[in-house]
């Protein structure tokens, strides 16, 4: 007898304008089981979870929920069918509270008033109920990535939904939010719900997934179990090719300093507090320093402070023996100083561009790419041509893609071709490999490590501590706002660090 799944998709084809997203792919869900959908960036993950959310029309294919067609004309539609989804960017309102956010489209209503007491009392029992624990009155903006997420999955639940859609739901949690949502993944499947993973980290799709679907560049490669597969497997199948777990490379031979911070101290937008909090540290030519720490402990404003987006309480920054405390943002950037943002969308890219002018952001006014105050557009795009194929970009037009139709790993990486290829002295890297597949993290870590190799120097900020041991060369542990200790890699363990980074150690830091 022909087995019923919770959810089948048949032969779907999808196309946008140079690309076939989608290229004849079925895949199928059973009742009760954590399914993973891997691939690279780009590979029509995305796409294939929003065909079943509704929010795209296939060309080519059918859907069947229950072994029954349906057919998804929109999000409404795979909500009464039971469907919910979880999306790489939050579709929240940061205006909004928590519980505005969760009841928002299936408001109770009696004589045209909101009734929020009883959805109150709903939400705080199924956050209690699966470990999501939330505050409904907290406002989106002011709470942290994993509380937002918790969010979009109790707005899954309040509206009872079966089959739960997951687009890389760890790209932006600490390990802490990342285990606590594998444990939460499986008690959802425990209760027979139906839950479709897309992600690019092996190692949580071996701990958490039943099956696992590979895709590459839009074909469907097939699907395993994952109890009877390997990680090297896996990323075989994805890629194409052997991948390389181990970052290759030499000894560092630091030289100058490049980059000296001394007794630096950046105010909270939050809070009333300062959230950098006198710290001082250097990093050298030919060396890769990492900043780690659990998320929220100042390393943004950090970052802020060191780049120019937030101006320094006190405290001195200089970069090539030049100070640049109160410089601006173009200034610093001309000065020899790259940077790698945390947010993509916020702070990487305008995302109605398009990928060629994206690229030359920091450099339009440069004589190369404009004459009398007048772009020169061949020129640009020919640029932008040029890193996209250096960078492996894929994008369905070249340089005149938009850049918001992109997949969110390759906006990533064309953002480190376009501050890579400025050739800095010192290149500001926050969480460079976040969203990006295997093969992706193996090219852009070997980029790291070949920046540094030639001379410059690099400060990585990571909340990846696999990241955080292989590539760097020292590691410095933020918690609270002060640099709490100082290791080197090859000597210290994940647990020690662990122990700085929770605030549970410290030692004396000389700057």
């Amino acid at each position: 007898m022909e087995e019923k799944y919770a959810i089948e998709m048949r032969n779907i084809t999808k196309r946008f304008p140079g690309i076939v997203a989608n290229d004849n792919i079925t895949l199928q869900l059973k009742k009760g089981e954590i399914h993973a959908l891997l691939g690279e960036n780009g590979a029509g993950k995305s796409t294939l979870m929003s065909v079943l959310f509704g929010l795209y029309q296939p060309e080519e294919g059918s859907i069947y929920k229950d072994g029954k067609e349906v057919k998804i004309n929109n999000p409404n539609d795979a909500n009464d069918l039971g469907i919910g989804m979880v999306h790489q960017h939050f579709k929240l309102v940061q205006c909004f509270s928590v519980l505005d956010n969760i009841i928002l489209g299936v408001e109770t209503t009696k004589n045209g008033i909101l009734q929020k007491q009883q959805a109150r009392e709903r939400v705080l029992e199924l956050s209690e109920k699966y470990g999501l624990k939330v505050d409904p009155d907290a406002i989106i903006e002011d709470i942290t990535v994993g509380m937002q997420q918790r969010t979009e999955i109790l707005k899954m639940l309040y509206r009872e939904n079966e089959i739960l859609i997951f687009d890389e739901p760890t790209a932006v949690l600490t390990p802490s939010e990342i285990s606590d949502l594998m444990e939460i993944m499986k008690g959802l499947a425990a209760e027979g719900k139906s839950i479709l993973f897309i992600s690019h980290k092996l190692n949580e799709i071996m701990s958490v997934a039943d099956r696992c679907s590979v895709l590459r560049r839009g074909r469907y490669i097939g699907t395993v179990d994952v109890k009877n597969t390997t990680k090297e497997e896996l990323s075989k199948m994805m890629v194409g090719r052997d991948v390389q777990f181990e970052v290759a490379k030499k000894p560092a031979e630091p030289k100058d300093v490049i980059l000296d911070v001394e007794h630096m101290t950046v105010a909270s937008n939050l809070h009333h507090n300062n959230a950098v909090k006198d710290v001082s540290f250097k990093v050298r030519a030919g060396e890769i320093v990492c900043i780690a720490g659990i998320d929220g402990n100042g390393q943004t404003e950090l970052v802020y402070g060191l780049s120019g987006l937030e101006p320094l309480v006190s405290g001195k920054i200089t970069l090539l023996g030049k100070d640049i405390s109160k410089a601006s943002i173009r200034e610093r950037s001309t000065s020899g100083l790259s940077h790698i943002p945390e947010d993509r969308h916020k702070h990487g890219l305008v995302l109605d561009y398009s990928l060629g002018y994206n690229m030359v952001l920091q450099r339009y006014f440069e004589p190369e790419f404009s004459s009398h105050g007048f772009l020169k557009k061949k020129e640009i795009m020919d640029y932008a041509d040029k890193l996209i194929e250096q960078y492996d970009v894929r994008s369905g037009q070249g340089a005149i893609t938009k850049a918001r139709s992109m997949s969110g790993g390759n906006q990533q990486k064309a953002i480190i071709a376009r501050e890579l290829d400025k050739n800095p002295d010192l290149l500001i890297a926050v969480q460079p490999t976040r969203g990006l597949d295997v093969g992706a993290i193996e090219y852009i870590h070997s980029r790291l490590v070949a920046h540094r190799d030639a001379g410059h120097a690099v400060l990585l900020v990571s909340l990846e501590l696999e990241e955080v041991l292989s590539v760097s060369d020292r590691i410095l542990v933020m918690y609270e706002g002060e640099i709490v200790g100082e290791f080197d890699p090859k000597t210290t363990t994940r647990e020690e660090l662990g122990m700085y980074m929770s605030g549970a150690k410290r030692m004396e830091v000389a700057g």
